[in-house]
């Protein structure tokens, strides 16, 4: 029997309102929505249709999904998505954003059901955050500068390298997936119901000092802002809270004393070009290095505004120098904990995807941004020949023929 709420699952995770799908199948809306409540059931073309587009088997549509077998009810606080935008939430996209959510957040149970986890420190790292905000009585910026100071300090960055961010962020134990969000959307993040932080990096193109400060800033976000319900913000408090979060990435990936020490070498600082030495070593942008020279009086608001000026002057606000050449960190978490359980032999990716989930690769790629060739790699199936003497298999032969 047709199960119409997986085709719903897919249909809002891919994005698609119903008359939208009804259009790319060649069918009315009407018809979408009685696929979807059980009134009726696809025919065959249609149900290929549908494979071709979500990148799913046939079966998948008549057999629980993932969703219903490995996702906890209502673990996706849809009002605590927080956005780095240009734009506020749009109410299709952030459905569509939850939705995504809940199948990594699926997948992530899946893939470490056989796995025990330490005490995971960004939880640790949030609480102690979480007292010492309702206990202080620091101006917010001097709260946010320790908080700041004390992510940086327990999550093991040295004091003067942004080198391994990304792997010390996912090591704390958030899960940091890449996805194309779109052109407005920078990145994401959510803390789930039972504590599983996200972090989803969109604008796939971005340059390495970019995604740094989109880490930095979610992680802002995390740490700073939980629970808050993002979706209920009027556009000023939203913007403080984006504008929060832009001041914690700028202290947590330039530290006060050794930035301060770094930038008595700086002779002209209205010079955009006299950052391309501080840009390589800390990983973040000249923008971002003016940013955090102005909020720690470095120089005034004039020469922050004459710095800025040069910036656009240059065009330096599209790109940088360095922008191209400087790698750019991938999430290694996920695809690390899969290479242990398969050696481990703690579960079968042809089986993950052909029979637990009853997908495409593509699929999987699509929502945890890992390539498809990392996937493809554990379906080729290698023969191994057994070695044997060559003149005992000649013996056996003989003996065998008289």
């Amino acid at each position: 029997m047709f199960i119409g709420e997986n085709l719903t699952n897919l249909r809002i995770m891919h994005g698609y309102s119903r008359k939208q799908l009804s259009e790319t199948l060649g069918v009315t809306e009407q018809a979408v929505w009685q696929y979807e409540n059980n009134y009726t059931s696809p025919k065959l073309m249609t149900i290929n249709d549908l494979k071709s587009i979500f990148h799913v088997k046939s079966k998948y549509f008549y057999n629980k999904d993932m969703l219903r077998q490995y996702l906890e009810p209502q673990n996706i606080p849809i009002t605590n998505i927080a956005y780095r935008s240009k734009i506020m939430n749009v109410i299709s996209k952030t459905q569509s954003e939850a939705k995504h959510l809940e199948f990594l957040d699926s997948f992530v149970n899946y893939i470490t059901a056989n796995v025990v986890y330490p005490s995971l420190k960004i939880i640790q790292l949030r609480n102690t955050i979480i007292e010492y905000l309702n206990s202080t009585n620091d101006d917010r910026v001097t709260q946010i500068a320790n908080v700041a100071k004390l992510a940086r300090f327990e999550l093991g960055l040295q004091d003067d390298s942004n080198d391994d961010l990304m792997f010390l962020v996912e090591k704390s134990g958030i899960f940091i997936f890449e996805k194309a969000i779109g052109d407005e959307i920078d990145a994401y993040s959510l803390w789930t119901k039972q504590d599983r932080p996200f972090i989803i990096l969109g604008n796939l193109k971005r340059s390495a000092v970019r995604r740094n400060f989109d880490i930095a800033h979610e992680l802002g976000h995390l740490l700073l802002h939980y629970k808050v319900e993002f979706t209920s913000l009027e556009r000023k408090e939203h913007k403080e809270l984006e504008d929060e979060a832009n001041q914690f990435a700028g202290a947590f990936l330039l530290p006060e004393e050794p930035f301060i020490a770094d930038m008595e070498s700086i002779i002209h600082v209205t010079n955009p070009d006299a950052y391309i030495d501080l840009k390589k070593k800390w990983k973040t942008s000249i923008q971002v290095l003016g940013y955090r020279a102005a909020k720690l009086g470095i120089f005034d608001a004039k020469k922050h505004r004459n710095f800025y000026a040069a910036l656009h002057r240059k065009d330096y606000l599209k790109l940088e120098p360095l922008d191209e050449t400087i790698p750019i960190q991938k999430p290694q978490k996920v695809k690390s904990i899969i290479d242990l359980l398969v050696k481990k032999k703690l579960i079968d990716v042809r089986q993950m995807i052909e029979s637990d989930w009853m997908v495409e690769i593509e699929f999987f790629h699509k929502i945890t941004g890992i390539s498809n060739s990392f996937f493809n790699k554990y379906l080729v199936m290698e023969q191994d020949f057994e070695l044997v003497d060559v003149n005992e298999l000649s013996s056996a032969i003989r003996e065998k023929s008289l």
